[in-house]
């Protein structure tokens, strides 16, 4: 079993630089064209942190075989954003969050997650014969997503062009850029389908569920773009795009990549064991909104970026004892 293991940190460093190159590719794109900044940083960069997801999600679900890892990828992605991601970036440096974040983008990421809670249990809800995510709601999450977008949008036309952190965005010639973008669509295809066989291969292979392992190692996968962005700009004091990398990116996960996911591949069947684990996510959204009134006001300190951390151990211990 070494050379699936293998074969995957394999797909994750395609997967990983894919994004990279798509990301400064598009950039360039968009930088030649006077796109602002701000508008780089919202749309461009955010959509290629959550590339990963997409990918291996599209994938996942186009055999109609890993509906676990569907959900389990996005839900373990999210976790692994608010409690290991925030909280290691809250450690490195305080994170000041702005009160239009606080009151506007944080509540959506959490109306997005009791939305999704909401369509998958048709059982509970609806009173239907089985769990899942159809083409309908789909296109509920993929509209809520527009409408976030049309947000950024109206929002950066009132504030102006903000940026500064997407300064350093280099413009390539021609030739390169699109050569960048191709590339980094095919590292993407390539490494989402290399993780995707080769980790259904371990979970079979160890008796364990497909839903453990998008939780768990896909995820964690998934999540390393986050990861890098939101510790450098951590390292760097620029608060709003970490905090902001992260808000966003479980909302694009939620919405845009759950709802590309089911529109393309519809219906997706769910495990309502995974209930627990969204629970987990809207509370680790109530907790960033809770830390902005204790301590200092809207600001994420430390110690409560540790208790972040302490979360996410307990998290991975319950999940050692109870799904393992």
């Amino acid at each position: 079993m070494v050379v699936p293991f293998l074969l995957i940190i394999v797909g994750f460093v395609m997967l990983i630089k894919g994004a990279d190159f798509l990301v400064n590719g598009a950039s360039s794109l968009a930088k030649r064209y006077n796109v602002s900044d701000i508008a780089i940083g919202l749309t461009v960069v955010a959509m290629g942190t959550s590339a990963p997801e997409l990918v291996v999600n599209i994938i996942s679900g186009a055999s109609g075989e890993n509906d676990d890892i569907v959900f389990g990828n996005i839900i373990g992605s999210n976790i692994f954003n608010m409690f290991l991601i925030l909280g290691i970036a809250a450690v490195i440096y305080p994170l000041t969050v702005q009160k239009n974040a606080l009151w506007k983008e944080v509540p959506y990421s959490l109306f997005a997650t009791v939305v999704l809670f909401l369509l998958v249990n048709d059982q509970l809800i609806f009173s239907a014969e089985e769990n899942a995510l159809s083409l309908i709601d789909g296109f509920i999450l993929l509209g809520m997503f527009v409408a976030f977008l049309v947000y950024v949008f109206q929002n950066m036309r009132r504030t102006g062009d903000l940026g500064g952190d997407m300064d350093e965005i280099e413009m390539y010639g021609s030739l390169k850029t699109t050569l960048m973008i191709v590339f980094g669509i095919a590292g993407l295809a390539i490494g989402g389908q290399v993780i995707v066989d080769n980790a259904i291969t371990i979970a079979e292979h160890f008796k364990i569920s497909q839903k453990v392992i998008g939780l768990t190692i896909l995820a964690a996968g998934t999540s390393l773009p986050e990861l890098a962005t939101t510790a450098v700009a951590a390292f760097h004091k620029k608060s709003d795009l970490a905090v902001g990398n992260i808000v966003g990116s479980n909302i694009f996960n939620l919405l845009l990549v759950l709802g590309a996911t089911a529109t393309l591949n519809a219906p997706i069947i769910y495990d309502i064991d995974l209930n627990l684990d969204l629970y987990i996510v809207m509370i680790g959204t109530l907790m960033l909104f809770i830390f902005m009134f204790t301590l200092q006001k809207y600001k994420l300190d430390r110690a409560e970026g540790a208790l972040y951390l302490v979360g996410f151990v307990a998290y991975c211990v319950f999940l050692y004892i109870n799904r393992l």
